[in-house]
């Protein structure tokens, strides 16, 4: 039986290697986000505001060590 460092460690791993891809999707989504806001109906300022501020945003990686260190603590709880 797995214990906890090890499984924490395993999921930190598998985080890193998730990297690429989960910033590509980040990428691919926001033509989504901008298009479904769009489509609920707010008017043009808000919604050109809203484009705006979706496409100048940027990835931001999650910290897997981080993300190890708190799901540790959080299962010991």
């Amino acid at each position: 039986m797995a214990d906890l460092a090890s499984m924490a460690a395993k999921g930190a791993d598998k985080l890193r290697r998730k990297a690429t891809s989960m910033a590509a999707s980040y990428e691919a989504a926001k033509g989504r986000a901008v298009e479904h806001f769009s489509a609920v109906g707010f008017g043009p300022t808000r919604t050109s505001n809203y484009r705006d501020g979706v496409n100048a945003a940027t990835y931001r990686a999650p910290d897997p060590n981080k993300w190890r260190d708190n799901w540790m603590a959080k299962m010991r709880e």
